[in-house]
């Protein structure tokens, strides 16, 4: 799925998973409130609601009730293995592809950087 057709909800998810892999959200660190989420990314609560139901769902935030919702232990880690995953299974094969049809050879891209 390009990311032009995804969900908003599930791009929103994206831009928070990466916040807690990069460490911006640290284990244990208090996630911004749902009304100030969307109103710093300018999407609706609602939306934004639905991300982080995404994450609590998957065990990733734990919730404490009238005070908001944590980065729960580990989730750095698990969210890290689940995008690797996904990349190599996802994205990586169309990236291959591109490179291959463009004669692109890996290592010059290592030799570039």
């Amino acid at each position: 799925m390009s990311s032009a057709s995804r969900p908003v909800y599930l791009k929103l998810r994206d831009q928070i998973a990466a916040a807690i892999i990069d460490g911006r959200y640290p284990e244990g660190q208090l996630l911004p409130s749902v009304r100030a989420f969307a109103a710093e990314r300018g999407a609706n609560p609602l939306t934004v609601a639905k991300a982080y139901q995404q994450f609590q769902n998957e065990g990733l935030v734990q919730v404490q009730r009238g005070v908001g919702m944590y980065v729960a232990p580990g989730a750095a880690k698990t969210l890290l293995e689940s995008e690797r995953a996904a990349f190599m299974a996802s994205e990586w094969p169309e990236i291959r592809q591109r490179m291959e049809r463009l004669g692109i050879d890996p290592a010059d891209l290592l030799q570039s950087a």
